[in-house]
């Protein structure tokens, strides 16, 4: 048998593919439901993941796996609509002529941006089409220093700069300028004539962690129980112990799967991973009607919250029973930050008002609910030097043979975390350890 520890999305994947290998499979989930980061609200129609997510055309992987489970009509492309908030207006970045109306970027200052977005090193005067192709050439320079040279200081200043301290704050100097441009490359599907096109499933991402659970056999999936310790013996895995209500349970195992934080499997193993991550507050909340025309707003202006994403202006309203959601986010670098020592209310209270200064339209007589949740690593911060911190699918030299790593910390979520990138690093340590054989 072959123990897997985590039923999110990169943990059924790993055992979804095991079982394609003849391997018997054994998941273990400490919490009492699936999906980890892909969680889901009730709503009035379908459920809403507790932290956003989409899909782009980039990850092939997760698209290729929904096929392969008969859920894969269930994914469509949409337009996501980006907009800026600045000085008390939304500005939409989607269309070039909407770009270009920009009124806080000269004429060169949006070349600038626009040849970078599009992955073209105009600083000799003379375009390169390949500057950008090895992220790993800019996994040590730092992303201040690279946007001044491939951009321009205003460029910096008045787009770039707000939207990083939003994403890293207090650790926004630490981060590679190869983060950014895999982001780029990760989220570079466009139609000119429209916007950014993002995937979606109907019905929601529990429609395809329903079917990976089916895949898998809710009978070899145990929920509510932690993995306590892995038992090595010459050299190789040879156990695992696993707790729920009280009870205590030893599995023989061939090898273990670990597809959670590294902070498990330090716990569980002693590999220390140097990868510091960030935590999320993310407030989901329900009203009558539409306050912006915009998927995604950034926001430039002083708010108490990172993000403000109008997902019904994505997936239509009409798919939760006429319910207007939204998402309000902040990254957090520090427990001890203001905002993670307050409690959810007082988050809701907040962040609500902030709301209302941003849309004096808003109505909280409008409001049919909120909710709110809170992760302490939801995300890397990748700063430079992040791929000599990467933890390795196969574990075999640093802690014992059949010992694997599918986490968020593995190589498959770099440049950008991704669920694409957990059922990728699934796949990988699945493969692994058929090749081992």
């Amino acid at each position: 048998m072959i123990g897997v520890v985590g039923g999110g999305i990169a943990g059924l994947a790993a055992a979804y593919r095991l079982q394609q290998r003849g391997h018997e499979v054994r998941v273990f989930e400490a919490s009492d439901g699936f999906g980890g980061l892909a969680a889901t609200y009730e709503t009035a129609g379908d459920p809403l993941e507790v932290y956003y997510h989409h899909l782009s055309k980039s990850e092939e992987t997760i698209v290729d796996l929904a096929e392969e489970l008969g859920v894969g009509d269930h994914i469509e492309w949409r337009v996501g609509k980006n907009a800026y908030y600045v000085d008390g207006v939304v500005h939409p970045l989607d269309k070039p002529w909407e770009i270009l109306a920009y009124p806080h970027l000269s004429l060169y200052d949006t070349f600038r941006l626009a040849m970078l977005t599009m992955e073209v090193d105009v600083r000799s005067g003379i375009p390169s089409f390949d500057t950008y192709d090895d992220l790993e050439a800019f996994e040590d320079v730092p992303i201040r220093d690279f946007l001044l040279e491939h951009t321009t200081r205003h460029v910096y200043e008045n787009f770039w700069e707000p939207l990083l301290e939003a994403k890293f704050g207090s650790r926004a100097a630490d981060v590679s300028a190869a983060w950014l441009l895999g982001r780029i490359k990760f989220r570079g599907e466009r139609d000119l004539l429209r916007g950014e096109i993002l995937g979606y499933v109907d019905g929601g991402f529990a429609v395809l962690v329903e079917a990976l659970v089916d895949a898998v056999g809710r009978e070899n999936i145990e929920t509510g129980t932690r993995v306590t310790e892995l038992a090595v013996e010459g050299g190789a895995v040879e156990s695992v112990t696993v707790e729920s209500d009280d009870e205590r349970s030893t599995y023989d195992c061939e090898a273990v799967v670990v597809a959670t934080m590294p902070n498990v499997l330090e716990s569980l193993t002693g590999y220390p991973c140097e990868i510091d991550f960030q935590g999320t507050v993310c407030s989901v909340f329900s009203t009558e009607r539409s306050l912006t025309e915009t998927y995604w707003l950034n926001i430039a202006d002083d708010a108490p919250f990172g993000v403000f994403i109008e997902h019904t202006n994505f997936v239509p309203p009409e798919r939760y029973g006429g319910e207007h959601l939204y998402y309000l986010a902040s990254y957090v670098q520090d427990p001890g930050e203001e905002l993670w020592q307050r409690s959810d209310s007082e988050v809701e209270r907040r962040w609500l008002e902030g709301v209302s200064r941003l849309f004096p339209q808003f109505d909280r007589n409008d409001l049919n609910w909120i909710e709110t949740a809170r992760n302490p690593r939801t995300a890397p911060v990748y700063e430079r030097g992040y791929l000599d911190m990467v933890v390795p699918y196969d574990l075999g030299e640093d802690v014992a043979d059949g010992v694997y790593y599918a986490g968020m910390a593995s190589r498959a979520q770099y440049p950008e975390r991704s669920l694409n990138g957990a059922v990728v690093a699934g796949f990988e340590c699945a493969d692994r350890i058929a090749r081992s054989e």
